[in-house]
Formats: C-alpha cells, sequence, structure tokens
C-alpha cells in the first residue's frame, strides 16, 4: 500500500495517541505491591494483570474514535477485522514478567501493517519515559535525554559483538542449543530485557537480539523500529519474520549472516 503524506501523518499521530493512553494504563499499576497476576499456561508462569487488559482497553477506545475502519491485533483481546487494509497490531505490556519485578524494561508495542508488511513501530517504555519510533520516514528516540535519531551500531564481527536475548527462559531445548552455540562467541551477553532489547538495537547500544516463541505482537514494532535505524530482523532461516516464532535481529547483514550460520550449526 502507497502511504500518503496526509495518511502517514494520521497513522502517526494515532499511534502516538496510543502510547500516551498505554503508558497512563500501565503506570497507574506499575510497582503497585497488591498487583494480582494470572498465568495463560500452566507448565510456565506467563503472567496477565489488570494492567495489561486496561492498557489494551484504552488504546482499543482510541482506534474506535480515530480509525474505526482499521483492523486490530491485540495480545489481551484478539483480532477485530477492518475494511481499510490496515491492522495495529498491540501488545499492551510486553515483559510482563519484568513488569511484575518492578524493572523498567517492558514495554508497549504499537504498530501498523498492510498486507506487505510493517509500515511504522513504536516501542515506549513508560517509566523512563523513552519512546522509539520508526518507519514511514521516522527513525528517531525521545526520552529523558531529549531527542536523538536512530542508528544501527558500526558493522562488527561476532566476537565483538553484544547479544540479548531471553533465554533459557523461553524456547525449547534444541532452540536453546542453538543460541548458545552464538552466544559462546559473542563478547558480552545479557538476559530479560523484552522489547526493550530491540530499541537498544536501534538506538546502536548492542548488536544482536536471539529469541524463540514469540508471536506476530511481540515482534511487528520491534521489526519496524529496527530496519527504520538500518538494522535486519528476520527468523532463524533468514525469512520475514512478521509472525514471530524464532526472531533474529542484528545490526549488520554480515553479523546477521554469522549468526545465522551458526544457529543453523
Amino acid at each position: 500500500m502507497r502511504v500518503s503524506t496526509g495518511l502517514a501523518s494520521e497513522l502517526i499521530a494515532t499511534a502516538h495517541e496510543l502510547a500516551d493512553v498505554a503508558r497512563i494504563a500501565t503506570l497507574s499499576y506499575f510497582r503497585s505491591r497488591d498487583l494480582a497476576a494470572e498465568t495463560k499456561e500452566t507448565e510456565r508462569f506467563d503472567p496477565v494483570t489488570a494492567a495489561d487488559r486496561l492498557s489494551e482497553e484504552r488504546m482499543r477506545e482510541v482506534l474506535a474514535r480515530r480509525r474505526p475502519q482499521d483492523g486490530v491485533l491485540g495480545e489481551e483481546f484478539g483480532m477485530s477485522g477492518g475494511s481499510s487494509g490496515l491492522t495495529w497490531v498491540l501488545d499492551p505490556i510486553d515483559g510482563t514478567r519484568g513488569y511484575l519485578s518492578g524493572t523498567p524494561t517492558w514495554g508497549v508495542l504499537i504498530s501498523v501493517r498492510d498486507a506487505e508488511g510493517v509500515l511504522y513501530g513504536i516501542i515506549d517504555q513508560p517509566y523512563i519515559r523513552e519512546r522509539f519510533e520508526g518507519g514511514l520516514g521516522r527513525a528517531r528516540v525521545v526520552g529523558p535525554m531529549g531527542e536523538s535519531a536512530l542508528s544501527v551500531r558500526a558493522a562488527r564481527p561476532l566476537a565483538q559483538a553484544i547479544l540479548f536475548s531471553t533465554f533459557p527462559e523461553v524456547g525449547t531445548a534444541a532452540e536453546g542449543a542453538a543460541f548458545r552455540r552464538v552466544a559462546a562467541g559473542a563478547k558480552l551477553v545479557r538476559y530479560g530485557t523484552d522489547c526493550y532489547a530491540y530499541a537498544l538495537v536501534a538506538a546502536g547500544q548492542i548488536d544482536l537480539v536471539i529469541e524463540a516463541g514469540l508471536q506476530a505482537y511481540d515482534v511487528q514494532a520491534p521489526i519496524a523500529v529496527i530496519e527504520a535505524a538500518g538494522g535486519i530482523v528476520t527468523d532463524w532461516q533468514g525469512r520475514p519474520a512478521l509472525e514471530g516464532g524464532q526472531i533474529l535481529a542484528a545490526s549488520s547483514r554480515d553479523l546477521h549472516s554469522e549468526a545465522l550460520a551458526l544457529l543453523n550449526g
């Protein structure tokens, strides 16, 4: 879909309003010591809270008012169809485990896509008040340090790279083994920052993120932001990763290729 200047401005403004209302909703519960959490799974703790639901409800209210013709896919309330050819993909709290723990590395993920791919995305960290955006001609972060352009780090080999992941918390044993082949060759490996790790790739702070078991709403905003900053995001076979699954995000194509070879070794 070709996006006119007017439509691009409307989509960007809508996305920022979504992020604004999600900030208010999520911060109203953050670091509340009596916040209850249910689990979506029986074999592991996959939490959902009132904050997740409220955040998505508030964003859906904005879309019903501003963009009623668009589809919406959200983690908590599923898919609702539209007629425009555009779909908003929402993760009201990416990193609910971190949210429950009080760490400021969870985020709100917002993106809008057409039939071909993601047009624009936001990774918002409400507590730090950092907002990363990419697509439709934008690649920037606004936060406590002001506003700056997003740009990935200069290309470097794996031996000089910083790698982030949520392994071993997610993924199968085989996927964990593949991840460790890459991790063994990296300069530094850090764990557990959820969507904030993708923001750090776009900001030029780290080089790689490797994950598995993700959903569409986990990855579409990070894809938009990282690609706008000059990086690359695919699955572990080098294919488009819009629907989630196994994810490899890299700051350069050479580093991506090096990691890809090890993942499939």
